[in-house]
């Protein structure tokens, strides 16, 4: 934590990153608790409303690459004021949908923007600020965007129980102008005249560690991306399917954001004395054991709540691994190029984990839904085993 003592730039952009993410999470995670409210209105059923959120991380997969020149020749903050300025007219056009053709353009709208404001945005201004202190960095700004779920679930249900989804959309696209744009505009910073030269930035290209390293780095990202995103997207209706009652359901599932904020604590209180792989073998198996015990069990209420635990703990401390694991292969320079080569398959994943889970759950029941998670879990955690005995000398001298 002496980052924090020593570099008051940092402290500030990690404020406005914390709020920003916090509300650029929040808001897009609404179909978790409105969808069966899209679909009634849209006619649509609620694996559609789902495919939903599948496109918005399609297109900020695809748009990934094309923003890294962006990122490199620009910096953090430009393009994250710009993506801020497009998210409000796809909440608007979310809000004015009337069929399902409108309801997937606006997400792709919102993907687009999303591309350049969630996550990699947020990590490359850190690393831009941070340096080699963007592992302690990106620990820190988790900390509180953990909360999003915890935040914005309860939100939105009480925004749309008064205003309808309809209305909550527009208090959404309101929310990032008068609130997330300023903060970018006035609070962050700039990025310092001598990270950039000026000069036309090179194409992205393979970092360089065997191509069987990096491969093996982009499958343990993915497929946990694939089990965190898409449990978090059907968490709701997954409880619902385990005999909760929707109240119970939204109460048990605001409680995981501040589980994961916890368990990512504990990281950060490490003072990186850990790396993103130990992170990620630790934390990665808490979560085949929650599946397991959520299989095993019959919705009592013990078994849920332990698994919301379990997994809460493994999920929060996953997402530090999943941001942190490329720092232990890539110094500061080749950073932005890995994490732009891996958001492709890590959006696509994303993409296709929320209507692939919500169809098992509503064809075949929480079961199907589970066990399939179970099996990218397990995978997840015997790749990270691989990538330990791959580290680079430097990386495994600094953990002894």
């Amino acid at each position: 934590m002496r980052f924090l003592k020593s570099d008051s730039r940092l402290i500030g952009v990690l404020l406005v990153l914390e709020i920003t993410q916090l509300v650029g999470w929040g808001t897009i995670g609404l179909p978790a608790i409105v969808g069966r409210d899209l679909a009634a209105d849209l006619g649509m059923s609620l694996p559609a409303v789902f495919a939903g959120t599948s496109v918005l991380y399609v297109a900020m997969g695809l748009c990934a690459p094309w923003l890294a020149k962006s990122f490199a020749r620009h910096g953090a903050r430009p393009i994250m004021m710009i993506g801020t300025v497009v998210t409000a007219p796809g909440f608007v056009l979310l809000s004015l949908a009337r069929e399902p053709m409108l309801y997937f353009t606006a997400w792709i709208v919102l993907g687009i923007a999303g591309s350049a404001t969630l996550s990699t945005g947020a990590y490359i201004m850190l690393n831009e600020v941070a340096g080699r202190q963007a592992k302690s960095a990106i620990g820190a700004l988790m900390l509180v965007t953990g909360l999003s779920n915890s935040i914005f679930w309860p939100a939105t249900s009480f925004l749309s129980s008064h205003l309808g989804w309809r209305g909550t959309c527009l208090v959404y696209a309101a929310t990032t102008l008068l609130v997330s744009l300023p903060l970018y505009a006035f609070a962050a910073p700039r990025r310092r005249g001598a990270d950039s030269d000026g000069g036309a930035p090179a194409e992205p290209v393979e970092p360089a560690i065997a191509r069987s390293t990096f491969r093996l780095v982009v499958a343990a990202i993915t497929l946990n991306a694939f089990v965190n995103f898409g449990v978090s997207a059907i968490l709701i209706e997954l409880l619902r399917a385990e005999g909760l009652a929707p109240a119970q359901a939204i109460a048990f599932g605001s409680m995981l954001g501040v589980i994961q904020v916890s368990a990512r604590g504990l990281d950060f209180l490490g003072g990186g004395r850990w790396d993103g792989i130990t992170t990620g073998l630790v934390a990665g198996t808490a979560l085949p054991v929650a599946m397991l015990l959520l299989m095993m069990s019959e919705g009592t209420t013990w078994a849920v709540a332990v698994f919301i635990l379990l997994y809460g703990a493994g999920s929060g401390a996953m997402a530090v691994a999943r941001a942190t694991i490329p720092l232990v292969f890539y110094d500061q320079a080749e950073f932005a190029k890995a994490m732009s080569m891996i958001a492709l398959p890590l959006n696509l994943a994303s993409a296709i984990s929320p209507p692939l889970l919500v169809g098992l759950l509503t064809e075949f029941g929480s079961r199907a839904a589970l066990g399939l998670t179970f099996v990218c879990s397990c995978a997840t955690v015997l790749i990270l085993v691989l990538l330990g005995r791959r580290r680079p000398r430097t990386a495994a001298a600094a953990l002894t």
